[in-house]
């Protein structure tokens, strides 16, 4: 049997276990030996990531040749016009190249929200809103850089999927363990 743990990782806790300048692993909240993260998500990203002790099964959720989705809530400045949606959907240019196409839309303030410590910044005189991004790709940091290459950068980006699983009935910092049959 096969053990995928499914994780709400807050802001700031890195994906790994272990960090030689003191900050948050990983390891303050997940209390597994031999499991390894399937994919990562960036320190200032927060929302799903997966853990397994299945290496085979580790390969398939992140190596991006298996083309699994991944769907973001993405806090952007302003309003994007449906012209730059457009954009994301037909792939953004990046200094590392066009990314594949996406799919994005505005959305209402995610119904499964939790506070962000700290906040994110404000700023009265622009306005800001929710967008879901899907890929199937996983450059580096690349949400993040195609909200900015259409001139909205993120404020705030949660992971809400992967392939068919996602954080609801999650709180920031929770888990929960599916026990599955090995990957042959």
């Amino acid at each position: 049997m096969a053990h995928v743990i499914l994780f709400n990782k807050p802001y700031n806790v890195l994906s790994q276990f272990t960090d030689t300048q003191g900050r948050e692993t990983l390891k303050n909240y997940i209390p597994y030996n031999k499991v390894y993260p399937a994919g990562r998500l960036d320190r200032d990203s927060e929302g799903l990531l997966l853990l397994t002790d299945d290496g085979k099964r580790q390969h398939l959720i992140a190596n991006p040749r298996n083309k699994m989705s991944k769907s973001y809530w993405v806090q952007v400045e302003g309003i994007p016009s449906d012209t730059a949606l457009q954009q994301l959907c037909e792939g953004v240019m990046l200094k590392d190249g066009l990314t594949q196409p996406a799919k994005a839309k505005i959305i209402d303030s995610p119904w499964l929200l939790w506070p962000r410590t700290p906040p994110i910044r404000v700023r009265k005189s622009i306005s800001d809103c929710w967008l879901e991004i899907t890929i199937k790709e996983g450059k580096n940091r690349q949400v993040r850089r195609m909200t900015a290459a259409i001139n909205h950068p993120t404020l705030r980006l949660i992971r809400y999927r992967i392939g068919s699983w996602t954080i609801d009935g999650l709180n920031t910092g929770q888990y929960s363990v599916q026990i599955l049959p090995k990957n042959k």
